[in-house]
């Protein structure tokens, strides 16, 4: 492992997610008090689903507020648990979207036209979805509500092939430690084929790249 450029990487990114999350507590505990900020809740909404068009979920990285939230301090009192298969499921995904977007066209429809009445909703909804989030980093592992974000799902699907990682058999020996520094539990080794390069297929990637500086054999490159 190049310690020197991985820790670079760490210190930038966990900067860049401190930023970030001063930013997301302001938001959410100023929108209590001017309940128009909710509107940049949806903003951030639809620049999540944006740019996984073009990068997959690099959003979810650190440029989203509640996902540098909950690396930076979630981590904090996470237990560090295995992120259970059921969580990263279809079918709860599904539901999950399905849940979320029956709430707000009522909400919406029952608030419309009131910027402020709209913008109060959206905050309610991040308040109450952050502490789901802070609940289940506590119990399993920080970005566990990530996992099955509406948005992140979203991103996840969209933007499944937008650079992908890729690992080279001939030089991984399979020492796990791109799985040991992936914040969102990715695992990349698990993909390798013998004398092949592999497309690691989880597209809940962050394209954080944390693994790809860790490697000690850089067999891990995103294309």
């Amino acid at each position: 492992m190049d310690q020197t450029g991985y820790k670079k990487l760490v210190k930038n990114r966990r900067k860049k997610q401190g930023i970030f999350t001063l930013l997301f507590l302001a938001v959410l505990l100023s929108g209590w008090y001017f309940p128009i900020l909710g509107s940049f809740i949806l903003l951030c909404m639809l620049m999540g689903i944006g740019i996984s068009i073009f990068r997959g979920r690099k959003w979810c990285d650190w440029y989203c507020p509640r996902g540098s939230f909950y690396d930076y301090l979630g981590k904090k009192i996470s237990s560090g648990k295995k992120i259970s298969s059921f969580v990263k499921g279809f079918p709860l995904r599904i539901f999950i979207i399905a849940l979320m977007m029956a709430i707000m066209s009522i909400q919406l429809v029952r608030r419309w036209p009131n910027p402020y009445a709209i913008g109060m909703f959206f905050v309610m909804m991040l308040t109450f979805t952050t502490l789901i989030g802070v609940v289940l980093a506590s119990l399993f592992h920080q970005r566990t509500w990530c996992c099955f974000c509406p948005v992140g799902s979203i991103g996840n699907w969209l933007g499944r092939w937008r650079r992908p990682l890729k690992i080279d058999s001939q030089l991984c020996n399979q020492c796990g430690v791109c799985a040991k520094v992936c914040p969102i539990q990715v695992v990349p080794h698990s993909f390798v084929k013998e004398n092949s390069v592999e497309v690691v297929k989880d597209a809940d990637c962050l394209k954080c790249g944390l693994c790809v500086s860790a490697c000690p054999k850089k067999a891990l490159k995103f294309e």
